[in-house]
């Protein structure tokens, strides 16, 4: 195999894939990036759960196929001038790496003993855009489970129905939900379970545009594809949670918040709160203002923040990381918050007239 591509193309098609390579593994290949050399360059990372294909421009100048030690030729790549790079495979796998007047040497393994990725068929793509897809997995991602012992909240619900997307993250103690409403589009109605560790790497590789990513649903796997990018993984199985039966019925108390002062007041009283020394936040709502307090064993905390509306007096507790995560995740201003009592969940959505779609659900903490 010997082919020579741009060092710049080469390295960010390494660094996509090498997101997937198991970093230990009792299979020795796996801890490799395949590459074949055909029509064009391909490298592959894969860990038997989550595979990324990069496809890129080369002049191949001999076709073939080998499995890279990953982070060897990871470094040397990235270190290499920034001009073309020569790399040249012979038929014992010895590698000869050139950029410039630089050279390295060092030994591939065979790649015929690499696993092919799942196939997954293309006939029935649903497309939209990559900053809406990458929107969706931020948004609510940070509020998966990670209790394996029941894997199927390790992942987001993706629910697709007329011209909406929906994705859901669940973890017991709160959930977050965002969704995407195409105009002039009706989706095939869908509903499966994504790995969040497969989603996280997806969307480090989306970008902040218009551009177009689709995803097809297998059987057992789902396939992303963007640009000269494919990522597949394996769906998670079982019975995800009726979501909307969280979301209570009436919500009497509503309350228009400027984000950023929320978050700055909860993220200060906060600071005094940690795994070791940990305490639930008191929030007492009442007419135009809502009053914060914690305490530990070592420190105290007071603030407060100005809101619209009446609060009636309601006091809840709630989590500080949980309530400081949704903020972050809430892509407005402002936010409206939803109360029906002390033992009832806080609820954040959009305020009247905004075009976004989110919901984040906080259960609350029983204060003593």
């Amino acid at each position: 195999m010997k082919f020579i591509c741009e060092k710049t193309t080469l390295v960010n098609a390494i660094s996509i894939v090498s997101r997937t390579v198991s970093p230990k593994s009792s299979l020795a290949f796996l801890e490799g990036i395949y590459m074949a050399a055909e029509d064009e360059l391909r490298l592959t990372g894969y860990n038997l759960e989550t595979g990324i294909t990069v496809k890129m421009e080369a002049r191949i100048r001999q076709t073939g196929e080998c499995v890279m030690p990953t982070r060897m030729f990871a470094d040397i790549v990235r270190k290499l001038p920034d001009e073309t790079v020569c790399v040249e495979v012979d038929e014992n796998y010895r590698v000869t790496i050139k950029g410039g007047v630089a050279s390295f040497q060092l030994m591939a393994s065979a790649g015929d003993e690499y696993p092919q990725l799942p196939a997954v068929e293309e006939e029935s793509a649903v497309r939209l855009p990559q900053n809406a897809l990458r929107d969706l997995i931020s948004g609510t991602s940070f509020a998966v489970s990670d209790d394996t012992a029941n894997p199927i909240y390790t992942g987001c619900l993706v629910e697709t129905e007329g011209n909406t997307i929906t994705m859901v993250a669940i973890d017991g103690f709160r959930m977050a939900k965002r969704s995407f409403h195409a105009p002039e589009t009706t989706f095939p109605a869908m509903s499966f379970v994504v790995p969040s560790a497969a989603l996280k790497e997806l969307e480090k590789i989306l970008s902040d545009s218009e551009d177009e990513v689709s995803f097809t649903l297998g059987k057992k796997h789902i396939s992303f594809s963007l640009e000269n990018a494919t990522l597949i993984c394996r769906l998670l199985e079982g019975k995800f949670a009726e979501w909307r039966r969280f979301i209570p019925a009436s919500t009497p108390i509503q309350l228009v918040a400027n984000v950023a002062e929320l978050n700055a007041t909860v993220e200060r009283v906060g600071l005094i709160v940690s795994e070791k020394y940990k305490s639930p936040v008191r929030c007492l709502f009442s007419k135009d203002g809502a009053h914060f307090r914690t305490a530990t064993t070592i420190a105290s905390a007071t603030d407060g923040c100005r809101l619209a509306g009446d609060g009636q007096d309601t006091e809840i507790g709630f989590s500080c990381r949980y309530m400081l995560e949704a903020l972050k995740a809430v892509p407005t201003q402002e936010v409206t918050l939803l109360l029906s009592g002390g033992l009832s969940p806080i609820l954040l959505v959009p305020c009247e007239g905004e075009t976004v779609d989110y919901t984040y659900l906080i259960q609350p903490v029983r204060l003593n």
